[in-house]
């Protein structure tokens, strides 16, 4: 149980990683739908993904900040 406890310790130090881990999630996922349901290719899909997931990593840095300085 020891390891399973260390292994989320990356998530309470450091709201950077986390929010980078979201945003590359978030852009593979946009990517997916786009494709999905435009049946552009990654490239196009990727490019239209792109954006709007970063600005949601930068949101979500600043809201898990936001958090934990309000937690402390």
């Amino acid at each position: 149980m020891n390891e399973l406890t260390n292994s989320y310790k990356i998530f309470e130090k450091d709201s950077l990683i986390l929010a980078i881990m979201y945003t590359v999630g978030h852009i593979l996922i946009a990517m997916t739908v786009v494709k999905i349901m435009t049946d552009s290719s990654f490239w196009e899909a990727g490019l239209v993904a792109l954006i709007e997931p970063c600005i949601n990593g930068v949101w979500f840095y600043t809201l898990h900040r936001l958090w934990k300085a309000k937690g402390k």
